[in-house]
This record gives C-alpha cells, sequence and structure tokens, in this order.
C-alpha cells in the first residue's frame, strides 16, 4: 500500500470515529488518532503531497460506511478501545441492510 493511500484511511478513520456521538470518550481517541497521524506524517514525508488538501477531499468525499470501515482499521493499529470496535461494528450492520 503506498504511503498516500495509508494517509487517507488514516484521515478517514479519525472521522469514522468522529461519527460516533453515541461512544462518550471518543475525544480520547480521537486525540490518540490525531497523534498517529501527525506522527505517520513526520516520519513518512510525502514529495508533492498536499495533506491539508486530501485531508478535506477525504472528509468530504468518503462515504460514512468507508469511514467506519477505516475507523476499524485504525483502531487495529492504535489498539483502541474494543468497545468503540463492537459499536462500530453494529453501526456498520445497519449500512448493510
Amino acid at each position: 500500500m503506498e504511503l498516500e493511500d495509508q494517509f487517507r484511511y488514516l484521515v478517514g478513520g479519525y472521522y469514522g470515529v468522529n461519527l460516533m456521538d453515541e461512544y462518550p470518550l471518543k475525544e480520547y481517541v480521537l486525540k490518540d488518532i490525531e497523534q498517529y497521524i501527525k506522527e505517520f506524517v513526520e516520519v513518512n514525508p510525502i514529495d508533492n503531497f498536499n495533506y491539508l488538501e486530501e485531508h478535506l477531499k477525504v472528509k468530504d468525499t468518503v462515504s460514512d460506511r468507508v469511514k467506519l470501515q477505516d475507523a476499524l482499521l485504525v483502531l487495529n493499529i492504535i489498539k483502541g478501545p474494543m468497545d468503540l470496535v463492537f459499536l462500530i461494528k453494529e453501526k456498520l450492520k445497519k449500512y448493510r441492510r
């Protein structure tokens, strides 16, 4: 997977967690994901890549379903809370109906 794609799914995962209003501790998880994204960008600089433009593109064009799926990937990487993972999986089931 290319670095650009990894950045996109990290941002998508951030917004996927942000969709989980029913999770009371989401702000803490969002902070962890934000920190992970910052570290990713520092360690893996991409030449001729506009991070802000890609960030906004993911925010505006990627569907909520994909953002939630990305959130599952990101939570696995950062070893996020399992109760949030279960909530996201339940929410994804509603998109399949």
